[in-house]
């Protein structure tokens, strides 16, 4: 199948999109996961913590 120009101008417009969005869903995840990251040392902290009364 062979594209002409016109459709291959569409196709790369349609992957550079697409690539935009991965682009954007990639920063929100990696700020969820550095979120989830410092939750998740506050709660090995809050578990060292001698004034809690564990540990």
């Amino acid at each position: 199948m062979e594209l002409t120009p016109e459709e291959l101008v569409a196709e790369f417009q349609d992957a550079v999109v697409e690539l935009d969005f991965a682009r954007k869903r990639i920063v929100l995840l990696e700020a969820e996961a550095t979120a989830l990251r410092a939750r998740l040392a506050e709660g090995r902290e809050e578990d060292l913590d001698p004034a809690n009364g564990e540990g």
